[in-house]
């Protein structure tokens, strides 16, 4: 049981498959081509892994716990890879997920879900069965093209993930964003630019850094944010809360082994994972290959077990490599220019992403003149945060789309 529940809270959400599992199964793999940087969002490949009618998608939703909207749609689900740049700014490609709706076909509204942290390919939304899959269903069931990235080096994506690395969360996702409205065309629909954007866990960091970077593009035009507890501040509210011992031990030492081995991969934190690493092989247990399981079983039971006191010591204190690190993650609430809503939403017993994260946002972006608020959805926990906000983010977001 516990394995299970750090699984939820750290797998984004994993679900068990609902109605139709075949016609939502993957129906081939896409190979990975040579893409230019002036090709970023062009589609690679899009598989049609189902055609659901409204009562499908409405048994589906209910099954995964997410909310139904009011007369549902039929949905068409996609699993698309396509062209954008890797870390170091050379091509490559991702991949993510897009549902269309089967009634509205004009101008339609888009909203991109960030999904929770995932350290399996396999797992991510264009390959399997989970929230990067219901939560676009969801949105194209209220009349929403819904589009959900893997981010880069999960699902069918090449290379590593860069975990919490916010410049390329919002490099994969405003590509799909492309892609989506490629392959709408494809379709027989159109999309208006209007983009609404939502995310849970890490999803809810990726989702304000993707809407920062909207607010300032010409090509979109940003409606709404609503991230779902989010890491926002690695390095005032996340480590501190870790370090104090706030957190759950298990997905503390989860998130510490898994930011630091993906942040050394683009910051060099240590030369040798046994200045950092106090059990050999925790490097390898985040290749993208091995399972949630398996990562887990490969841990030890708390971050003082995971890490050296040198380590500790340079998380305390951050400064160099490890500062710049928690600078890649950090700064996606503050520098906002007004005129777009943020609704941030957390659970106030979280013991896995502090909710000192969300009061530090709501404070930078209150402090930029945005229109921001923090609503609390109960004593609960960072799964159930998630299952409590995703209704009203939905009725906020079905509400936006019909103001004048």
């Amino acid at each position: 049981m516990r394995t299970r529940l750090l699984a939820l809270a750290c797998a984004g959400l994993v679900l068990a498959t609902a109605t139709a599992p075949a016609a939502l199964a993957v129906t081939g793999a896409s190979r990975s081509q040579a893409v230019t940087i002036d090709d970023r969002g062009s589609i690679v490949s899009a598989d049609r892994l189902a055609r659901l009618s409204a009562g499908q998608v409405a048994a589906y939703l209910t099954k995964s716990k997410f909310p139904v909207p009011a007369k549902p749609q039929g949905a068409d689900l996609y699993a698309v890879v396509y062209r954008t740049l890797a870390v170091d700014g050379t091509p490559t490609t991702a991949s993510g997920i897009v549902a269309l709706p089967a009634r509205s076909r004009k101008d339609l509204w888009t909203v991109s879900y960030e999904h929770g942290t995932l350290a399996t390919k396999a797992d991510a939304g264009s390959v399997s069965d989970g929230d990067g899959r219901a939560a676009p269903l969801m949105f194209a069931a209220a009349g929403f093209a819904g589009v959900a990235p893997d981010y880069l080096g999960l699902g069918k994506g090449p290379g590593f993930h860069p975990y919490m690395d916010a410049a390329t969360e919002v490099s994969a996702s405003a590509d799909l964003l492309r892609a989506a409205k490629e392959l709408a065309g494809r379709k027989g629909r159109t999309l208006s630019g209007d983009v609404l954007v939502t995310g849970f866990s890490q999803g809810g960091q990726a989702s304000m850094a993707l809407g920062k970077w909207l607010r300032d593009d010409s090509e979109f035009r940003l409606r709404a944010v609503a991230p779902i507890a989010g890491p926002f501040d690695v390095r005032h509210a996340e480590m501190p809360a870790l370090l104090g011992g706030r957190l759950d031990p298990h997905s503390a030492t989860y998130y510490l082994a898994y930011w630091t081995v993906s942040m050394n991969r683009l910051h060099h934190l240590y030369d040798s994972p046994s200045e950092v690493f106090r059990k050999p092989g925790v490097e390898k247990l985040f290749d993208g290959r091995h399972s949630f399981d398996e990562i887990v079983a490969g841990l030890p039971a708390s971050p003082r077990k995971l890490v050296t006191a040198a380590y500790l010591e340079r998380i305390s204190h951050p400064s160099g490599a490890v500062l710049k690190a928690m600078e890649a993650s950090d700064g996606t609430c503050s520098g906002w220019r007004p005129g777009v809503p943020v609704r941030l939403f957390a659970g106030r017993a979280d013991r896995d992403v502090a909710v000192a994260n969300s009061r530090h946002c709501l404070r930078d972006l209150r402090a930029s003149g945005v229109e921001a608020s923090l609503t609390y959805v109960g004593n609960v926990d960072h799964t159930t945060s998630a299952f409590r906000s995703l209704p009203r983010v939905l009725d906020w977001f079905t509400g936006l789309r019909r103001t004048p």
